[in-house]
């Protein structure tokens, strides 16, 4: 019999619950919400230091999340570890973040994997919080996928809602181009908080709070994501991708 969380056929059942599908889309906005004032405080000194990177820098970053990518994803699953817990969490990525910015950026670039990872961990603990198997090739896929939702310091805050209703399958030359594809967004919105964290001593007050922003966002589009997913295994999936952009689009003309 195929798994739930290999599969995820189309159901017709109840009617899909109002108050759940609301509820995916409030974490939605408050995944832009999340620690938005200190993103608008630092967005004019990122800009400014991306400026003054090294040529060659953004192309280390890409190697760098690519290679950390594909070494998270093959680290033991959440299903066969210890959860960390969302306290810890915040805890984790912040000294990590405070850490990485001490030396400037030697040590911001020589830290990113150690946030890509507790990023990559975090999400799968949300997929399990949602009743999936993160050891699951189909879902241990979807968790690399919220990598591509953007950042909470980058433009694009969408969340790809084409896994609806699909087939979830992975092969092994299909993980490397999930990787590849979802690796330069990523590596985008960090090379933004490698920025930050550039400039010594000063780059730990900043790498620590913009960690602790990115687990916030990275954690809420989890939600959003494996929410949805679960609600589509139990209800028609145009259903609930339907019901839940027009849960999203009327608050974003509210707030526009």
């Amino acid at each position: 019999m195929e798994s739930p969380a290999s599969a995820l056929p189309v159901v017709v059942g109840p009617p899909l619950p109002a108050a759940e599908v609301e509820r995916i889309a409030a974490r939605y906005h408050a995944a832009q919400r999340g620690l938005l004032s200190l993103v608008m405080t630092l967005g004019g000194k990122i800009e400014a230091q991306l400026d003054k990177l090294p040529p060659g820098v953004q192309a280390r970053i890409d190697d760098v999340v690519q290679a950390a990518l594909a070494r998270a994803y093959g680290v033991a699953q959440v299903g066969g570890a210890r959860r960390i817990g969302a306290e810890r969490q915040t805890a984790f990525v912040a000294v990590s973040g405070a850490i990485g910015g001490l030396g400037g950026l030697p040590t911001a670039v020589a830290e990113l994997p150690v946030t890509v990872t507790l990023l990559l961990r975090a999400i799968q603990e949300v997929a399990v919080d949602h009743g999936f198997d993160p050891a699951s090739p189909a879902i241990r896929r979807e968790a690399l996928r919220v990598f591509a939702s953007g950042g909470p310091l980058a433009s694009d805050d969408g969340v790809d809602t084409a896994f609806i209703g699909a087939r979830l399958t992975l092969t092994g030359p299909a993980l490397h181009r999930m990787i590849a594809a979802v690796a330069p967004k990523l590596a985008a919105a960090l090379g933004q908080k490698l920025a930050a964290q550039a400039v010594p001593l000063l780059g730990a007050v900043a790498g620590a709070g913009l960690n602790t922003a990115y687990l916030h966002y990275y954690r809420e589009m989890a939600h959003v994501r494996f929410g949805l997913l679960a609600l589509a295994q139990r209800h028609d999936p145009a259903a609930v991708l339907a019901a839940f952009q027009a849960a999203v689009e009327p608050r974003r003309v509210r707030q526009g």
